[in-house]
């Protein structure tokens, strides 16, 4: 890094300090200008009617600050209330994005794609390619439930199918790979 870099970080470091500070003095300066309007828009309790007592006038002369800072308290309520109800939205949101990545680290299909009556992803299953996947839809299984069942008389005609792959059903234990999927996925036995 040469001299002159080094100096225009510095100066960019400088700039961003001081435009942070110039806008923080301007935040200050518009939360009093807020206040003084909220304080002047508040009813005033000074045109009571004067008491002969110098310590009641004191007490009555108080009201309009302390009617102000019940007024900001108020505020400061409903901000705090309004923030809590953001920080309870963000917490849900980010629960939802957590378990999004946990489904996508367990290679399950994303929740749009999860609807009832959509297929399984049988690619997930040891074996079964794109080409096998459609073969497998055409003939009607298209859940993991249904490789689940399979019989030994479904399974040998559908190795018939596979003349390419044969006897790959039983060697990749499609059957038992196809259990485990579905109770991971809908969390009872097939």
């Amino acid at each position: 890094m040469n001299g002159l870099t080094l100096v225009a970080l510095i100066a960019l470091a400088i700039g961003i300090a001081a435009a942070y500070r110039a806008g923080g003095v301007d935040a200050r300066r518009r939360a009093e200008r807020a206040e003084r309007s909220r304080v002047s828009a508040t009813p005033s309790v000074t045109a009571a009617i004067p008491s002969p007592d110098p310590a009641a006038d004191r007490d009555v002369a108080a009201r309009p600050v302390a009617c102000a800072e019940r007024v900001q308290l108020h505020a400061f309520a409903a901000d705090r209330a309004r923030l809590f109800a953001d920080l309870a939205d963000a917490r849900a949101a980010t629960a939802l994005y957590r378990q999004i990545v946990v489904d996508i680290e367990r290679n399950a299909p994303p929740p749009l794609l999860d609807a009832p009556g959509t297929p399984d992803d049988l690619k997930l299953i040891v074996g079964v390619g794109p080409v096998i996947e459609r073969m497998l839809y055409q003939s009607g299984i298209a859940s993991y439930r249904q490789i689940a069942r399979l019989s030994e008389r479904e399974i040998d005609a559908i190795d018939a199918r596979l003349a390419d792959f044969p006897g790959r059903i039983r060697r990749d234990g499609w059957v038992t790979q196809a259990r485990t999927l579905h109770v991971a996925k809908y969390g009872t036995n097939p």
